[in-house]
């Protein structure tokens, strides 16, 4: 994945095979208009930055990357395991941003869905032959929870996709390098049916450093996507201040970048 421009936006844009049948990325936090410590495309409507300028980037990145009446969905994200699913038109997205989900599944080209994390682990599903896009938000507990292989799931009983002509990108995210986690995450991935061993490494008695991109990628292939068609981004986001929003670096006060796909009107 590359960073790439369009209009004032700077994103990172993978690259899906077959058809250029959706518009897909990663946001940085470059080419909005947040001050700081906001600064300056923040898309997160949980943050206290001013209501008016997320509004305003989520209108840049929408004015940058669509097509006149296409919209940006995001939900109430609270590490959880539901999942939203968009099969009908809606005239007015807003109201969803109070749905309490970190998954979003639709089929309705123009629609912007899209994911916003400040850590956690962005992930974007295409299948290409059904017409159907997923964004999800893996924090830990989502990972443990293994939101990634429910919406996987999702897509195959609502739509009848083909987990294994599913493309997937996984976003910048807090890499081993800058995440500690305790005996609490351990657990979680273990009960969640999770190799410890395999996503994470000890530093201390009862600390580890924890790989989540790993992590997501393993339950991808657990779910029958092609180990060809992951996509992952080595980026960490604490590390890369000059480029993103970290909760866990900037200690709560910082913006959101978003992962955001849309299916193309045909």
């Amino acid at each position: 994945m590359q960073i790439q421009r369009a209009g004032r936006i700077h994103y990172l844009a993978p690259k899906f095979s077959g058809p250029a049948s959706s518009i897909q990325g990663f946001t940085t936090r470059h080419g909005g208009v947040s001050r700081a410590p906001y600064n300056s495309l923040n898309l997160g409507m949980s943050t206290l930055d001013q209501r008016h300028s997320v509004e305003g980037n989520r209108n840049l990145l929408i004015q940058a990357l669509g097509d006149p009446g296409d919209c940006l969905l995001t939900a109430r994200q609270v590490h959880g395991n539901d999942i939203l699913l968009i099969n009908e038109p809606n005239a007015d997205v807003a109201h969803f941003l109070n749905v309490e989900c970190d998954a979003i599944i639709t089929d309705r080209p123009g629609v912007m869905i899209g994911v916003c994390v400040a850590d956690c682990v962005p992930i974007l599903l295409l299948d290409p032959d059904k017409r159907v896009a997923s964004a999800v938000h893996a924090g830990w507990r989502g990972t443990a929870a293994g939101l990634v292989c429910r919406t996987v799931e999702a897509m195959k009983a609502q739509f009848s996709c083909n987990p294994a002509s599913i493309q997937a990108a996984i976003g910048p995210c807090i890499m081993t390098c800058c995440y500690e986690v305790d005996a609490p995450v351990k657990r979680a991935f273990e009960q969640g049916g999770i190799e410890w061993s395999l996503v994470a490494s000890p530093i201390e008695d009862e600390k580890w450093k924890l790989n989540l991109s790993a992590a997501n990628r393993n339950l991808l292939l657990s779910a029958g996507v092609m180990s060809a068609a992951i996509q992952t981004s080595d980026i960490c986001v604490c590390c890369e201040r000059d480029q993103f929003f970290s909760h866990r670096r900037d200690n709560g006060e910082t913006g959101r970048q978003i992962g955001f796909i849309m299916l193309k009107k045909r």
